[in-house]
Formats: C-alpha cells, structure tokens, sequence
C-alpha cells in the first residue's frame, strides 16, 4: 500500500471517529471524572450531619445511654466531639441546632430548680423528705478505731526485736512473702511497711450473726518495734499486710512451711488521668478490677484500651490475695457500688463503641473500708449509700 493510500485510510477512520463523537448527545463516550480524594475533615463533618439531621427528624439530641445502638452511636459521637475542642471550633459553621454550644450553668440552686421544666425534680409524694427519718451513725463511729498508741510496757518486747533483728543478720531467719491471716499467731513476727511488728496477744474470739451466717473474728495486740502498739482486728491486719506486701520473719531452714497458700491475684484500684472533661471532672472516679499478674503490666497499654477509658491509668492502691478467686472478689465489690458505676460510652478507634463497666463514683476509703468488710465477712450486713458516700449498716 502507498503513503498516499494510508494518508487516505487515516482520514476516513478520523472522520468516523468525529462522526461518533459528535452523535454522542448524552455524554456516554465523555471520560469520568476522578473522584475528589475524601479527607479526615470531610469524614468529620459527614459523621457531624448525621447528628444534625437525627435532631431535626426527631426534635432532641442523640442520647449515648439508649439501648437503641444507631441512636446510642450519634450519642457516643456527640459526647466525643464535645470533648475536643479542635473538633467543635471545626463543626461550628453546620451547628444549625446549636449542639455544640455550651450549656451555662444555672447561678443558683433556686434558678436550678425554676429551670426544671419537665417537673423532674418535683416530689409531691414527699418521698425524698428525710427530715424525719432517724440520724444513721457512720460505721466508723460505730466501731473501735484501732489506732496506734504508745505501748507503755514496750521495755518487756524490745528486746525481742533486736533478737530478731540478730537473726536475720545471721541467717537464721528470713523473709518471705506474707502468706495469709491464718498465719497471723500469737508470737508470730512480720514486717510492714519496712516496720517490724510483733503479735504479743490474740483475743478471745466475738461472734458476730448475719442473716447468712456467725462471722468469727479475733482482736490482737499489736507491738510495733518503733515503740507504738495496735489492737487491729486479724482480718484488718491481714488486708493491710495484703496490700502493702507485707513479710513474715520465718526460719531459714523451714521451705514448705507456706506451701499450701496460692497467691491468686492481685484487687487494684486505679485513678484515670484522662484529659476528657467528662472523666476528669468525674468526682472520685475509680477503677476496680483484678490481675491474676502484676498490675503494672496490665495496664501497660492503658491508653490503647477502652476498659481504661483510652487513657494513662494511675495505681492508687493493690491488694494481693491467697487462696480464693479474686475475680469473686472484684465482682462482689462491684456489687457493693453498682450505684455509683459510671456510666459513659467510648468509641474506641475501631468505631466500636464500648461501655467500660468497671469505674465507680466512690471514695478511695470507703473501698479500704469495703475490703475490710469482706474479709470479716460483715459486708452483708451493709450497703452503700451514694448519697453520703458511706457504707451503712442494714436496718
């Protein structure tokens, strides 16, 4: 074929093609556009709309403590972009309901009951007049407080500590960890908080009877080598040395002497260090939970993990147990304050949404005090009371 039958060839296949295109009236043969990128800012605002339009359609805010798991996911968004300010400042220009706006609050107590519109706080009934309900006395007026003393006889006991003390520079006694109340005996030495102690005496045995069954427990003498004297309860004793990792002063030739005592686990008590207003604005918020390892690896990740509210964690106490299951434990102190649990949701970065169930509104003394009960057995006979931040006895 000539160059000037391909010249020809060429033009007519060009000027079929302009043909084509030019009878395409409806765009099919255009090229489609590109579709623009979608960034973190265009993600936000589409997940903010959904808010936006779940108000409009239904008259109030998403509530993120429903049980309807489309409205509690809008809820537990609003509460996560209420927390950051970045997000709010950003969302301003689509709050068409003013969602982001920040409540003021009320200057006093009467414009606080004069703004209850839906009549939440009125009490025709008279159900939360206490005022003729008798004064409950709180547990710690009503026990003995064993508190430290001087022991005024300590000339007849100090010489049995500098034996001790000889004893275990010589090697003939070590220490060992704390094994468990039942080895806490009259003439029995341990060490607590680096201070050594002495059980000069183990009382008589009181009986106390519960609705379940006749708690047994026993009041010591306790001599402390720093001249001072206790007379703690045994079981008041044991948690103590439990949870400061207390030691017993036992021979050095004796192995197995303890061996029947497991240790099972670790009950802590965490503070969260949370930066999320609605957590660390949270008045003696604590997390108590259970370790069969050591607490300091569990929450190692703290802040990657919505069962630590995606924060740092703080340990402010660890009680070590023995031959029981701490996960009763834990469950039954979670009992105790299922009235004060915190109730929040989290979206984690998963996009699930998680409800963290182990965080209570409760002082950290009156978690001490619960402990306490559980180990004598007396904690059935109370209850706690969310209002006055106390644990009190059941009538």
């Amino acid at each position: 074929m000539s160059k000037q039958d391909n010249t020809a060839s060429t033009s007519v296949i060009e000027d079929a093609l302009a043909a084509l295109f030019d009878s395409d009236t409806d765009g099919l043969l255009d090229a489609p556009e590109k579709t623009a990128k979608v960034t973190s800012s265009d993600r936000l605002e589409r997940s903010f709309l959904e808010i936006v339009e779940f108000r409009r359609e239904h008259g109030r805010i998403p509530s993120s403590a429903t049980r309807e798991i489309a409205e509690r996911k809008l809820g537990a968004r609003l509460d996560g972009i209420l927390a950051n300010e970045e997000k709010v400042e950003a969302l301003k220009h689509l709050d068409e309901f003013d969602l982001l706006a920040e409540p003021e609050p009320p200057a006093s107590l009467d414009d606080l009951l004069n703004g209850d519109e839906l009549d939440l706080l009125e009490d025709e009934s008279g159900i939360l007049d206490v005022s003729t309900l008798p004064a409950r006395k709180s547990p710690a007026e009503e026990f003995h407080t064993a508190k430290r003393k001087k022991a005024e006889d300590f000339e007849n006991f100090e010489h049995l500590f500098k034996a001790k003390h000889r004893e275990l520079a010589e090697g003939a006694v070590k220490l060992a960890p704390f094994p468990g109340q039942q080895y806490i005996v009259e003439g029995s030495f341990f060490v607590l908080s680096g201070v050594m102690l002495f059980i000069a005496e183990v009382g008589e045995p009181e009986y106390k009877k519960t609705t379940v069954r006749e708690n047994r427990r026993e009041r010591l003498r306790v001599v402390f080598e720093n001249g001072t004297e206790s007379s703690m309860y045994r079981q008041s004793l044991g948690i103590r040395m439990g949870e400061k990792d207390g030691q017993a002063v036992v021979p050095t030739s004796v192995e197995s002497e303890f061996a029947d005592d497991v240790q099972t686990g670790y009950v802590y008590v965490l503070r969260s260090l949370s930066d999320d207003p609605q957590i660390a604005d949270f008045p003696d918020l604590h997390k108590i939970g259970f370790s069969r390892g050591p607490v300091e690896k569990r929450i190692a990740r703290a802040e990657h993990e919505p069962t630590y509210l995606m924060a740092p964690v703080e340990i402010i106490a660890s009680y070590r147990t023995y031959n029981l299951k701490t996960s009763a434990l834990e469950h039954l102190l979670h009992k105790v304050f299922a009235a004060s649990r915190l109730r929040v949701s989290q979206v984690a970065k998963d996009g699930r949404v998680y409800e963290p169930s182990e965080w209570f509104s409760v002082p950290l003394p009156v978690i001490n005090q619960a402990i306490e009960l559980i180990g004598s057995g007396e904690i059935v006979n109370y209850s706690y009371d969310a209002a006055s931040q106390r644990l009190v006895e059941r009538s």
